[in-house]
C-alpha cells in the first residue's frame, strides 16, 4: 500500500489502471480532463496497456465506450457538465444494451452560460435511464468506488453502466491523503478479465443488439433493466464485503451515519458537502448542540430500506441538494423528492425539509451548515416548519 497526497482525478485513473481496462475513450472537458491526462501518461510510461481513443466529441466518446463494452471489453470513459448532456443519446442507449460501461463525471454546473462550479444536476438528469450512480466524499472513496464499480457493473445479474460522480475541482483537483494499493493487491479483488456474459458481439457468433423493437419488446427490455437495478442492491452489498476483506475499508455500501446516536435531527447529503457538514456538526457538538449527518453514498440504485432505517428515528431531517428540479413538488431538489417519498409509508416519520445549497458552484461553507443545523433544531423544538424548501447563500 502506498500512501500519497493526490487528487481525485489521479485516484480514479489509478483505479482504472488497476482494473486493467482494455479501451479508454476520451474527449477533453474540465474536470474530467485530469483523469484523461493521467491515463494518457500512465499508458505512455508503460504502466499498463490499453487502447486509448481520442474522440471528436463527448457523444462519440460514449458511443465508443458502449460499443467496446458490447464486444466484451472492459472500458472507461467520462465527462462533465454540458459534455455529459451532449452525450445523452449514447447515455440513454447504454443501459438498454446492458453494456457495463464504467464512467466518471466531474460534477460541474450546466452552462448558463459558462459555469465551472460544482453542481450535481448534470449527472442527475440521467437518474431515470438505468445508470448506477455513486458520490464519493473524497479521492480515497473515488478510487474505492471506481474499482468496485467494475465488479458491480460486470456482475451477470446486473450488467448496467456505472458512473462515479465527483464534485468538480473540490474532489477532482484538490489533493488529499489517499491509500493506493499495489496492482497485485487490486487484482486480488478485481481480476483483470471480466466474467463471461452472453450478450457479447463477436464476429463468429452474429446476433442483433437493440433492433427496432417498438412496442413488441420495449416493455420487456425495460423490465429486465429494472431487475438488473434491483439485483444491484445485493451485489453492491456483497462487493463492499469483498472489498473490506482485501483492503480493510470501504464503509457501508449505501448510507453512512455520523454522530447520529444521540441526535434527534439530522442532515442528509451526497458527495463532498459531507466535509463542511461534518466540520459544523463537530463544532456544534462542543457547544452542546447535537446534530447527525447521514451520507448518501449511492443514489442509484436507491437503497430505500437503508435510507428509511437511518432516518426514521429523527424528529426532523434536512435534505441538502446541490441540484435542482425546476417545477418539482414544493419546488425542491431531486434528493429531497426521493427521501421524502422513501419515508412516506413510515407511520411515525420525521418532518422533512430541503436546503438548496451550492447551486451554480457557490461555496458550501461550514457557517452555512451551522446555520442549517440550528434551524433544524428549532423545527424539532417548536414543531413548526416555516419553509419546506429554502435556498442557501443567495445574494441579496
Amino acid at each position: 500500500m502506498v500512501k500519497m497526497i493526490t487528487t481525485g482525478t489521479t485516484a480514479i485513473a489509478t483505479a482504472v489502471k488497476h482494473a486493467d481496462v482494455d479501451v479508454i475513450s476520451a474527449y477533453p472537458i474540465r474536470p474530467y480532463t485530469g483523469v484523461m491526462n493521467s491515463l494518457a501518461k500512465m499508458i505512455a510510461d508503460g504502466e499498463f496497456d490499453a487502447e486509448y481513443i481520442v474522440a471528436d466529441s463527448e457523444h462519440t466518446q460514449f458511443e465508443i465506450a458502449k460499443h467496446a463494452a458490447a464486444c466484451g471489453a472492459r472500458v472507461f470513459t467520462g465527462s462533465a457538465g454540458i459534455g455529459w448532456a451532449f452525450a445523452h443519446e449514447a447515455l440513454v442507449v447504454t443501459p438498454a444494451d446492458r453494456a457495463p460501461v464504467v464512467a466518471m463525471v466531474g460534477n460541474r454546473a450546466l452552462d448558463d452560460p459558462g459555469n465551472f462550479g460544482v453542481e450535481h444536476t448534470e449527472a442527475l438528469i440521467t437518474r431515470d435511464t438505468g445508470w448506477m450512480m455513486c458520490w464519493p466524499e473524497n479521492p480515497q472513496e473515488a478510487y474505492d468506488m471506481t474499482l468496485m464499480g467494475y465488479k458491480i457493473a460486470e456482475d451477470p445479474s446486473v450488467l448496467l453502466p456505472y458512473v462515479v460522480c465527483c464534485d468538480g475541482n473540490f474532489i477532482t483537483h484538490v489533493r488529499f491523503p489517499v491509500d493506493l494499493p499495489e496492482t497485485e493487491v487490486a487484482r486480488e479483488f478485481l481480476p483483470p478479465t471480466p466474467p463471461p456474459r452472453i450478450n457479447v458481439l463477436h464476429p463468429d457468433k452474429p446476433l442483433s443488439i437493440a433492433p427496432h423493437v417498438d412496442y413488441y419488446w420495449g416493455a420487456e427490455i425495460r423490465r429486465q433493466m429494472d431487475q438488473g437495478m434491483r439485483n444491484a442492491i445485493e451485489v453492491t452489498r456483497k462487493v463492499h464485503e469483498e472489498f473490506y476483506k482485501v483492503f480493510g475499508r470501504g464503509g457501508p455500501p449505501f448510507v453512512e451515519e455520523i454522530n447520529t446516536e444521540d441526535a434527534d435531527v439530522a442532515l442528509i447529503g451526497m458527495g463532498g458537502m459531507a466535509m463542511p457538514a461534518k466540520a459544523a456538526i463537530w463544532q456544534l457538538k462542543k457547544e452542546g448542540i447535537n446534530v447527525g449527518y447521514v451520507k448518501l453514498r449511492r443514489f442509484r440504485p436507491f437503497a430505500t430500506e437503508d435510507v428509511v432505517n437511518a432516518l426514521r428515528k429523527f424528529k426532523v431531517v434536512a435534505v441538502l441538494d446541490n441540484d435542482f428540479s425546476f417545477g418539482a413538488a414544493n419546488y425542491g431538489g431531486i434528493i429531497f423528492q426521493e427521501v421524502r417519498s422513501a419515508l412516506y409509508d413510515v407511520p411515525e416519520r420525521p418532518k422533512v425539509v430541503n436546503y438548496l445549497i451550492g447551486l451554480g458552484g457557490r461555496e458550501i461553507t461550514v457557517n452555512a451548515m451551522r446555520s442549517i443545523c440550528k434551524q433544524v433544531k428549532e423545527i424539532a423544538e417548536t414543531g413548526v416548519v416555516k419553509e419546506t424548501v429554502q435556498w442557501v447563500g443567495l445574494r441579496e
